[in-house]
């Protein structure tokens, strides 16, 4: 099939998802077109089957404000057309669903029939789309898409609490990217950051409000306390300045480590002994899955999608949303025990195998061959 897929292409979870969703079907012989402003960020090199088509928006002096939607639909409409496509998948709702559905009916006025599947992610619907001007947009998408996924059944049931929907919704979960591999130097890696003796505790996320990464400073400053131990902070984002001015004020500043973005972060999950997520919400938890996928336990809260990929006492430990002490003292049991330790990050790396690729590949194949035909 020839499949073009519609993503933002930063380092958040819908465009790390669907960049490896569309590099996975390449390698399986499908022909993807990736239709985005700029080249993924985990696109890589060169790839066979691989296509990518920038949408670049004309600066013109009339707009204050960028017509993105308008350039996007324009560009799906040339690239169905020109290379044929039979199908288009999107990946989050804001304005990748609207652009479809009207690149759908221009080329329906040219007698080009083409499906699109949207596929809703989480903050496309657990806060974006909230907002009242917001709604009757995703609501129509939604129910105009020829089909609807979500990636749990949390966003799913959200999705049908908040939004007039007619449409029905898949879950098909996020994955584990076939890269994620603990390398041969991280014990040496691992030493750049810890001294032998020291634990590491680390966080990846884009420092929005939602991710509570203050609560993560906190729950490392119990731990500390206890246990000797370092903090490796990857991402970045819009509270990175308050979370630096917390770090001083905890006199914090050598045992916290901001790393700022970071294209691969496997290399840091390797060295890590256990991974906090305290989320506000989470639709599904994919930075969690990708330490779980690494042999990393997850302390983390129990909002929204997480409890469907951390399982409390099995993979890490779940608390609710702002409880620090629970949450330390959760990371203090698996610290300060060392079999208790070994044995989580078996059954993390166990359970992160329940979302292997070749597990979830296949579902979106049987969705795109039922549209297609």
């Amino acid at each position: 099939m020839k499949i073009g897929i519609v993503l933002y292409p930063t380092f958040g979870g819908s465009g790390v998802v669907g960049t490896e969703l569309g590099k996975a079907l390449a390698a399986k012989g499908h022909e993807i077109h990736f239709i985005t402003y700029s080249q993924p960020v985990r696109l890589g090199s060169f790839r066979e089957n691989i296509f990518y088509h920038e949408v670049s928006v004309s600066d013109y002096p009339l707009f204050e404000y960028q017509p993105y939607e308008t350039e996007l639909t324009s560009k799906m409409v040339d690239v169905v057309k020109y290379e044929n496509l039979d199908l288009l998948h999107v990946h989050y709702a804001i304005p990748h669903a609207s652009a479809a559905f009207m690149a759908q009916q221009i080329l329906k006025s040219q007698g080009i029939e083409i499906p699109f599947i949207t596929t809703l992610h989480g903050t496309d619907i657990t806060l974006v789309g909230k907002d009242p001007s917001f709604e009757p947009v995703i609501s129509f998408c939604i129910n105009a898409s020829n089909a609807v996924t979500a990636v749990s059944e949390s966003l799913k049931n959200d999705t049908l609490t908040h939004f007039d929907t007619t449409r029905e919704i898949h879950v098909i979960p996020n994955f584990i990217a076939p890269n994620l591999e603990p390398s041969a130097a991280s014990a040496e890696v691992r030493r750049k950051y810890a001294c032998d003796g020291e634990m590491i505790l680390s966080h990846v996320s884009n420092f929005r409000k939602v991710k509570r990464v203050e609560d993560v400073v906190l729950v490392f400053n119990k731990v500390r306390q206890v246990v000797p131990s370092k903090l490796i902070l990857a991402g970045d984002g819009p509270e990175r300045h308050s979370l630096e001015r917390l770090v001083r004020e905890l006199g914090l500043g050598h045992d916290v480590i901001f790393l700022g973005k970071v294209r691969d972060t496997a290399h840091v999950l390797e060295i890590s002994d256990v991974f906090l997520l305290p989320s506000e919400t989470e639709s599904f938890g994919l930075a969690a899955l990708e330490a779980m996928a690494m042999g990393v336990p997850v302390i983390s809260s129990n909002t929204g999608g997480i409890p469907e990929v951390n399982l409390h006492g099995i993979s890490g430990y779940l608390s609710d949303v702002g409880d620090i002490d629970d949450m330390a003292e959760n990371t203090l049991k698996l610290l300060t025990d060392k079999a208790l330790l070994t044995r989580f990050k078996e059954q993390a790396l166990k359970r992160a195998h329940d979302f292997d690729l070749d597990k979830i590949l296949p579902m979106y194949e049987e969705l795109y061959v039922s549209l297609v035909n």
